[in-house]
């Protein structure tokens, strides 16, 4: 699948999430959009940890590459890790 793809869909269930803060919504899709966000969150909070030797190679600031991490979860450090990978090889 398509970064790109993956990214608008992630964005998209972040802001279904956070609409059905404001909005009514049925309760399970409420519950469900809710408990989704916090442990994907969670899950992309443990990669920062778990993958932190790919994510300070981002080229921009550092700060920066955590939050994209905390956002997007793998898609955000992948690339830097595959590079890593194939120069090692080269």
């Amino acid at each position: 699948m398509n970064d790109s793809v993956v990214r608008a869909t992630v964005l998209a269930f972040y802001g279904a999430a956070l609409a059905s803060l404001f909005l009514a919504f049925p309760p399970f899709l409420e519950t469900l959009l809710q408990y989704g966000t916090v442990l994907l969150f969670a899950a992309h909070a443990a990669e920062v940890v778990l993958c932190f030797r790919w994510v300070k190679m981002y080229p921009g600031s550092l700060v920066v590459s955590v939050l994209l991490t905390l956002l997007f979860g793998f898609v955000h450090w992948m690339p830097y890790k595959k590079r890593s990978q194939a120069e090692s090889q080269a």
